[in-house]
């Protein structure tokens, strides 16, 4: 029998897509010429999900059976909707500018943030699936929603295709999964692991590693990586920060819950691969990012790099890795959604602004914003005194701290290049002379707002980082 108590589970959720319904509505009672700000509703939502994350912090409510309100499902409900406030924030007037369809965008954005929220709140594979599509549908349409793009076209194509593919995977890692233990519920199926461990059941072993093929792709790690530099190249480039952000926080959220609760005896199968995973991730990710010339391309394999960086926290799989796993998605997505705000706030419809040539001599026409665009890129550097550098030390030490001495020296020396075409395109705005061609349009007072508010994160958590790293601990530790 459904009740009361069910539906406080998914209070965040429920405000989320009635935000989005919303914004749907209002797109379509609105009158051809008319200018519906669709991201007030978004703006109303998300700050109403926070509030009720905060407020329902401590209780670990259980819904229908399968839905949690636990504290680790609440921080990435936080860390999410700091990732849905600060896109809007950032789209407000720019998205009019790119000619996108503000409703139809807003609704996705809201509905797909719905999707990822779900993610880390459940214990049934089923659900788990169903959430991954909710919000997969979005973002292939967020990809390609720049009709007049041919670019954007091909990037939503490659990226439906292949998410196509990872989705069959991972169906076929719950169907394996539900025929070795009777059930979907990551409970049982960490019952039947345990009682298996001494004799493994070969349908486990083929489901857990069909999961994995299923999680590596949202995430972009080595090899299932290929679709991740087109769809951020051809995508516009609020919904690009949006992806590589949101995204990557909601699959690595389930990721922690399906292995660290319902595979957690099998750590020992599953820990190798994902270290082999984590240290090719972490190389390709800066190999060929270095030879980049094309920004958006270029974070694209940034983000690569960065997925190796949080596989760190999960193969420590010690309380001190998963919450510095969840610091590390909290720093990221403030850090690269400034990034790519900047690269968005300096576009303009008729020029991407995406290359490293668009950036020379920005500092002597913008200061402001060369200013911030460097905080942002020396940030994902992993330079002190900004939370870049303090979430690279916490993943690090953590696997320090198992004994995984290789992937932790590893990680130092491939965060090191990373430098390298971090600093080329810090080169371009302050030591080179020329000015790009083209004019670079005025920055709204809402983007402005928003890059500002990312930036006072970075330094704030790259100074004080203790509280939001207790709340990690805190969010983990009851749990798994």
């Amino acid at each position: 029998m459904i009740t009361f108590e069910d539906f406080q589970s998914i209070v965040p959720v429920l405000i989320v897509v009635l935000a989005g319904c919303a914004a749907l509505v209002a797109e379509a009672v609105r009158r051809k010429g008319d200018r519906m700000p669709a991201g007030i509703f978004g703006i109303i939502g998300l700050t109403g999900a926070a509030y009720t994350s905060v407020m329902m912090w401590g209780q670990h409510r259980t819904g229908f059976g399968v839905i949690l309100a636990d504290d680790f499902a609440l921080f990435i409900n936080l860390i999410l909707c700091v990732v849905g406030l600060l896109t809007i924030l950032l789209s407000w007037g720019t998205a009019e500018r790119d000619h996108l369809p503000e409703g139809e965008y807003h609704t996705l954005l809201l509905f797909s943030l719905a999707g990822m929220m779900l993610m880390g709140a459940t214990r049934d594979l089923l659900v788990i699936f169903i959430a991954l599509e909710i919000m997969s549908l979005g973002v292939y349409v967020l990809t390609g929603i720049k009709r007049a793009s041919a670019e954007g076209a091909e990037a939503a194509f490659k990226y439906f295709v292949l998410g196509a593919f990872s989705s069959a995977f991972f169906l076929y890692g719950i169907a394996l999964a539900y025929a070795a233990t009777g059930s979907t519920k990551l409970d049982d199926i960490g019952m039947a692991v345990a009682s298996s461990i001494s004799q493994p059941d070969l349908l486990l072993v083929m489901a857990m590693l069909l999961l994995l093929v299923g999680f590596a792709f949202k995430i972009s790690a080595v090899p299932f990586h290929m679709w991740t530099p087109d769809a951020y190249q051809g995508a516009p480039t609020l919904v690009t920060a949006f992806m590589s952000t949101g995204v990557k926080a909601a699959a690595f959220a389930a990721f922690l819950r399906v292995f660290l609760s319902a595979f957690e005896p099998m750590r020992a199968d599953w820990i190798p691969i994902l270290s082999v995973i984590a240290g090719l991730t972490m190389i390709i990710g800066t190999v060929v990012g270095v030879a980049q010339s094309n920004v958006k391309r270029m974070l694209a394999y940034s983000s690569i790099a960065h997925a190796g960086y949080l596989l760190l926290g999960l193969v420590a799989a010690s309380d001190a890795g998963k919450a510095s796993l969840l610091f590390y998605l909290a720093a990221y997505a403030v850090t690269n959604l400034g990034a790519f705000g900047v690269i968005a706030a300096l576009s303009s419809n008729d020029r991407p602004h995406d290359d490293i040539r668009d950036f020379a001599g920005l500092w002597h026409e913008r200061p402001g914003m060369a200013g911030l665009l460097t905080v942002f890129l020396l940030s994902l550097g992993g330079f002190p005194p900004t939370v870049g550098f303090i979430a690279k030390w916490y993943v690090v030490n953590a696997a320090v701290q198992q004994g995984m001495i290789a992937l932790a020296i590893l990680a130092v020396l491939t965060s090191v290049v990373s430098v390298f075409f971090y600093l080329r395109v810090v080169v371009m705005m302050y030591m080179t002379d020329d000015k790009a061609p083209g004019d670079r349009p005025k920055t709204p007072i809402m983007v402005a707002a928003g890059l500002g508010l990312a930036l006072v994160v970075v330094f704030y958590l790259g100074v004080q980082p203790g509280q939001v790293l207790a709340f990690a601990r805190q969010s983990v530790e009851a749990i798994f």
